[in-house]
């Protein structure tokens, strides 16, 4: 088994003469009207993780809730509660000012297909979540990162009409799928890394909100799939280790884990 280690945790050197932009920009395509936090928590993890934008783009109520959470983050409005496809061309002109984008964080099964025909249309490196993993299927993109926990792994090999992780790699592209569990699995066409950063205080609702804004900002400063992918999994699960300790227990939340993110770079 090939384990991450700190030597995969490296971030392109920051050009001191760089302006604002430079670092990396983050779109996130995210919630409904149920959930505002899945919004907020990818968006704010994106911006901690060192790009220097990011722009959460929700249905207009989301937004102006998001807005009351973080005066940080670049919030843009669609009408109504849930994405649908009549928002398409808004999301695909919107992108092209983005380095990267996350899709799928609190969107309901009432975006799927807005979120199929998104990706499918998108041109921009992509990290899909949630409800856009259960949207789409392998052969729907290319150069994307997949964040699913068990049961939404099974459901994007259902879809992609793939039996097992063996056929999984003789058709996953240059796709990356960060399989979430008590180990990570980094998957990619060629090989397969592993993550013991974590533990059981993982469970808990919004963590994989975190854990896919991270994938978001990383890949839009490094351009690698594969490098965002193991930097993400491994300092979401280091966050929530530094938790338990500092907590005494399994008390952290996922708004813990956007805080403590800061502290990384100490």
């Amino acid at each position: 088994m090939k384990f991450l280690t700190k030597k995969d945790l490296i971030l392109p050197k920051r050009n001191p003469n760089s302006k604002k932009g430079d670092n990396g920009r983050v779109l996130v395509i995210a919630g409904s009207k149920e959930y505002v936090g899945a919004a907020a928590l990818a968006g704010i993890a994106a911006l901690r993780s060192g790009v220097d934008w990011v722009t959460v783009i929700a249905p207009e109520k989301v937004g102006w809730a998001i807005n009351g959470m973080s005066v940080d983050l670049v919030v843009k409005k669609i009408k109504g509660d849930y994405f649908k496809t009549s928002h398409l061309s808004q999301l695909l002109k919107e992108e092209k000012h983005y380095d990267a984008v996350l899709i799928g964080n609190g969107i309901t099964d009432k975006a799927a297909a807005l979120a199929k025909n998104y990706i499918k249309k998108s041109t921009k490196p992509l990290v899909i979540d949630a409800d856009a993993i259960k949207a789409t299927s392998i052969r729907d993109c290319n150069h994307a990162i997949f964040t699913p926990h068990k049961k939404e792994f099974e459901i994007l090999l259902k879809n992609s009409k793939i039996k097992n992780k063996a056929e999984l790699k003789k058709n996953l592209r240059d796709n990356t799928i960060i399989l979430k569990g008590k180990t990570d699995e980094i998957i990619t066409k060629k090989e397969t890394f592993h993550n013991r950063t974590g533990n059981p205080g993982m469970t808990k609702a919004g963590t994989g909100d975190v854990l896919a804004g991270l994938a978001a900002g990383f890949y839009a400063q490094t351009k690698d799939p594969l490098r965002a992918a193991k930097m993400a999994a491994y300092y979401n699960g280091l966050i929530g280790d530094i938790l338990l300790k500092k907590k005494k227990g399994f008390t952290y939340l996922a708004s813990d884990m956007v805080e403590e993110i800061k502290k990384l770079g100490k």
